[in-house]
């Protein structure tokens, strides 16, 4: 089974849509890609095994409004960051690059 998931463009507001799994990991979209991390094409059969999917905007399947109506993207990038665990932590991105300021309150 699979699921219908859209993704606006942070430098446009063009929407892509996709068919995923509906158990996602999804953490972030970012301009930037996360250091270190492997990101798959939407098109990928494997996709979900990534880090997170790379998108360039308008290239990768049709775009849309937010209304539906069809818009050409802008041709940049933009990434899709998967939650990702190691020994069954969860890692932050480094550096972090999404959700605005950070507060780390330590003792």
């Amino acid at each position: 089974m699979t699921v219908t998931v859209r993704y606006t463009c942070p430098h446009c507001d063009a929407v892509h849509s996709l068919e995923r799994p509906p158990d996602l990991a999804d953490r972030s979209v970012t301009t930037v890609s996360q250091p270190g991390w492997e990101y798959a094409s939407p098109d990928d059969p494997d996709r979900e095994d990534a880090d997170g999917i790379a998108f360039v905007c308008g290239e990768d399947g049709p775009t849309t409004d937010l209304d539906g109506e069809p818009v050409e993207g802008c041709d940049r990038s933009f990434y899709l960051n998967f939650v990702r665990y190691e020994h069954g932590v969860e890692l932050d991105p480094d550096p972090p690059t999404y959700g605005g300021p950070r507060f780390d309150f330590n003792a």
